[in-house]
């Protein structure tokens, strides 16, 4: 009979110690993230090394934030080659899309009305992660907002600037296609 007990005594020992120190883990944890999660609230940037994810991803946001598109995108870009996980790449999608599209918005029209080929380009690479964002999250209600009015800017008519034909030929091949 003592025999039994002092066996259960440890088989329920090692359980406890086991529990003890996970539960130390957990809050050792959870205060990490807090920590995280309060630089975030405050808009800091996030100093530690043990998630470079939320790092980067936090710079790429700070970038965009500062009217600074063309490397929010490309930090964007670089978010994407650590191979994160569907929904990841969804909100990196949808975050790059909209910074093209912003960026698109901000270049100037032409003076016959047509875009110039920078917001153009831009407004196509917008629609393109949006897409890429709802194939990847297909319910994400801000990427079809988004999309709806990235549409309703870029409308069917609006052609494309002209081209100054160079008159010159360097040859006696015809400019353009047979």
């Amino acid at each position: 009979m003592v025999k039994r007990i002092n066996r259960s005594n440890i088989i329920f020992g090692s359980l406890l110690l086991t529990g003890l120190i996970g539960a130390v883990y957990e809050a050792y944890q959870c205060n990490k993230i807090e920590k995280v999660n309060h630089a975030i609230l405050a808009g800091q940037q996030i100093a530690d090394d043990a998630y470079p994810y939320l790092q980067k991803f936090a710079a790429a946001y700070d970038q965009g934030e500062k009217q600074d598109y063309k490397h929010a995108v490309q930090t964007y870009g670089q978010l994407l080659e650590t191979s994160p996980t569907a929904s990841e790449q969804a909100k990196i999608q949808f975050n790059i899309a909209n910074n093209l599209f912003v960026s698109g918005l901000i270049r100037r029209i032409n003076d016959d009305g047509t875009l110039q080929d920078e917001a153009r380009y831009a407004y196509s690479q917008a629609k393109m992660a949006y897409e890429q964002s709802l194939r990847l999250a297909p319910l994400e209600r801000a990427a079809k907002f988004n999309l709806s009015l990235l549409h309703s800017v870029m409308s069917n008519n609006m052609k494309p600037a002209p081209k100054d034909q160079s008159t010159m030929e360097l040859s006696n091949l015809p400019i353009g296609l047979p």
